[in-house]
């Protein structure tokens, strides 16, 4: 049950599913593959839901598929048959949460009251789903259950989309939010899954957030990467900080290393919104830390094996 959850954590984001043709799982889940989230629960709102999950996982391994919107016992038996590897409920039901822990499935139910995580933690679970995260109270309700439920973790679904995506994940208590803005009834029934696989791209890039955060130029040596400074200082007004290793200049946004630093001509820094989720997403690139700083057991910055034009790559937590 933990890898499950594990992985839901790691992608950050469940796409939330209800599709009305079973002939376009297929299309669908390549599109999500390819976007880089390759992660779905697939909604019981339809009666096309059974067959569209036996699809994907038969069709499209790579895909994480669960069943969502289950209202009953007998729709979890369905969609766990068809190869459901997790169950999302809207609610808090007892009898579908004592079911799935028989079946050995993780099951995520809906709660959005003390009283229901209380009653959730009475069956052992420890990750829930909050819904409607919007109507409920949304990240405001989660800070403050924070400190009397500490250890439970959620999944915000409902009204959750690209602008307020980093407000929910930004919270020690939140796993993943589930949307469904990439994934679109109307998208997927015109078959428009090249614009799927585009807001799903789009979607990693909010959650991940990469921006240049300061570039770093190699210098011969102490004395050359001081002229160098003062010559930026002199040409554009840059103040200049020394460091022990480097200088920096105006808000940091530029580095020069004080001998040969990584990177045939220097490195470029990128922060970003998770790194460790982020270095998840570079993991299946093929691409692997080679050195970084911790700070009170996080990475806080972290070199990558890979250079580009000649410049390392170096990736920051922000704030």
């Amino acid at each position: 049950m933990d890898k499950i959850m594990n992985k839901i954590e790691d992608y950050g984001i469940v796409p939330v599913v209800r599709i009305e043709k079973a002939e376009d799982a297929l299309p669908l889940g390549n599109a999500l593959c390819e976007g880089g989230l390759p992660l779905a629960e697939i909604t019981f709102r339809t009666a096309a839901a059974v067959e569209v999950i036996q699809t994907l996982t038969e069709q499209v391994p790579e895909l994480i598929v669960g069943a969502g919107t289950v209202l009953t016992t007998e729709q979890a038996g369905a969609a766990i048959r068809a190869g459901a590897s997790f169950i999302v409920s809207p609610g808090f039901n007892p009898k579908i949460v004592s079911f799935c822990h028989e079946q050995g499935v993780p099951v995520i139910p809906g709660v959005n009251s003390p009283t229901q995580i209380e009653a959730a933690m009475e069956c052992g679970l420890r990750v829930m789903k909050f819904f409607p995260a919007e109507e409920s109270g949304g990240a405001a309700f989660l800070k403050a259950v924070a400190a009397p439920y500490e250890g439970i973790r959620f999944i915000p679904t409902g009204g959750v989309n690209a602008a307020n995506l980093i407000a929910y994940l930004s919270l020690k208590n939140v796993i993943a939010c589930g949307g469904s803005w990439m994934v679109k009834t109307e998208l997927i029934s015109a078959g428009k899954f090249e614009e799927i696989t585009r807001l799903t791209r789009e979607a990693v890039r909010v959650l991940l957030g990469f921006e240049l955060a300061h570039v770093g130029l190699n210098g011969e040596n102490s004395e050359t990467a001081r002229k160098n400074a003062e010559l930026f200082s002199q040409l554009f007004h840059f103040p200049v900080a020394e460091a022990q290793d480097s200088f920096f200049l105006g808000e940091r946004e530029i580095e020069i290393v004080k001998g040969s630093g990584r990177g045939e001509k220097g490195h470029l820094a990128f922060a970003t919104n998770d790194i460790r989720r982020a270095l998840f997403y570079l993991d299946r690139q093929g691409i692997q830390p080679v050195a970084g700083t911790e700070k009170d057991g996080k990475t806080i910055q972290v070199y990558l094996d890979r250079e580009i034009a000649g410049f390392a790559i170096h990736l920051r937590q922000k704030g």
